[in-house]
């Protein structure tokens, strides 16, 4: 076979015989509460798309009339031709909007994570990542070249204890929402922390950012957090704004120097304009339609409430993200089916997306859902769940 193909067929077979064997789906709708797939209509309880806006009709009608204005492609990257008035105009936005001097768009938030934090941080510095933050996070303080040290979830205290031992500059990188586990940093003690040490605190927002807050400014709105206390902000615009792409937002000297050094940004065709004039559509519905995070909190709250009564064993989680731990990987892949022949579509997460032994269900609410349809999920998990 040749050591490549050979390489390649082992570990596929090695993830098949764990349970471990990923599978795509193919939609063939519109993302929402109810999506098509195979020809068949599902509940679907596994988008991030939390405020509903992926297809909104003023979000729709917004990027149709910029693709007619600005065509479809970018046509480069931002530092040749590429930036576009949208694009300009969605940074100001979204600037003004996180209370910071200025923002940068990005492709991904995988992409906006590895290009902050390999231009911030250089060789003999230290990076301090929580243990369950995303890949992009722990991939950009591993390739940056600094002293990389994880610290135990949420564990205020041993962050201190290491950030006590440590000499330089050392920046703290947090999520806001963790992203399988569905709780929240402690930011208000981490900030602290942070401001105590002359240590620096990047927050990635990508679960938070439209949601959390009273205004949906995110999670350290939520946390009374102001842009002194986290000099660097990233969030996503592809979950709760229902569009594509990423932004890091924080002071003049910050976002300056990213665009000067961030290879990720200035070697990457920018994004569509639509994409950019999508994101301003979005951004200003999550400012008008403060009813949807209100929605989305009360469902949440059902959702708890329901799974409570039927000792489901839900993690500690009061965000959108309701995960339910299986643990056997093999088991949650069955249970997944199983919801699915019941027309609702839920992922099965299994490592190395988390831990050994904590597979689980990774249920998703949204403000499209109807508490309805909420009190439907509770009534086949109830179901399906018992072990056969």
């Amino acid at each position: 076979m040749g050591v490549f193909p050979e390489r390649l067929s082992t570990a596929l077979e090695q993830r098949r015989d764990a349970g471990l064997y990923r599978q795509r789906l193919i939609l063939e709708s519109a993302q929402g509460p109810l999506v098509q797939v195979g020809g068949r209509q599902y509940l679907n309880f596994c988008s991030n798309d939390y405020l509903g806006l992926a297809a909104h009709p003023r979000v729709i009608e917004r990027f149709r009339r910029a693709a007619a204005e600005y065509g479809v492609g970018s046509g480069a990257s931002h530092l040749v031709c590429g930036h576009s008035v949208l694009h300009h105009a969605l940074e100001e936005a979204l600037a003004e909007f996180t209370g910071r001097a200025r923002a940068l768009l990005f492709s991904s938030g995988y992409m906006a994570n590895i290009g902050i934090l390999t231009s911030l941080l250089q060789r003999g510095d230290h990076v301090f990542e929580d243990r369950l933050n995303h890949a992009s996070l722990l991939d950009g303080g591993l390739h940056s070249g600094a002293r990389f040290q994880r610290f135990a979830h949420n564990d205020v205290g041993a962050l201190e204890a290491k950030l006590r031992c440590a000499a330089g500059p050392r920046l703290v990188v947090v999520d806001g929402v963790f992203s399988m586990d569905g709780d929240t940093a402690p930011l208000a003690e981490l900030a602290g922390l942070c401001t105590a040490q002359d240590a620096w605190l990047m927050v990635d927002d990508a679960h938070g950012f439209g949601v959390l807050g009273e205004r949906g400014v995110g999670s350290t709105e939520a946390a009374g957090l102001d842009a002194s206390a986290v000099p660097v902000l990233m969030a996503t615009l592809g979950k709760a704004l229902g569009s594509a792409g990423a932004f890091v937002a924080g002071s003049e000297l910050l976002i300056e120097g990213l665009i000067q050094q961030s290879r990720n940004y200035i070697y990457t065709t920018a994004l569509p304009p639509a994409v950019a004039a999508a994101g301003l559509e979005a951004l200003s519905l999550v400012q008008e339609e403060a009813w949807r995070r209100q929605h989305l909190a009360e469902l949440t709250r059902r959702f708890r409430r329901g799974a409570e009564q039927l000792d489901l064993p839900l993690m500690a989680s009061g965000s959108a993200i309701q995960p339910l731990l299986v643990g056997d990987a093999s088991r949650a892949v069955a249970l997944s089916e199983r919801l699915r022949a019941q027309g609702f579509l839920i992922g099965a997460i299994r490592p190395p997306t988390v831990p050994a032994g904590t597979s689980r269900l990774r249920i998703t609410l949204s403000a499209a859902h109807s508490a309805e349809q909420v009190d439907s999920l509770l009534e086949h998990l109830a179901i399906c769940w018992p072990e056969d």
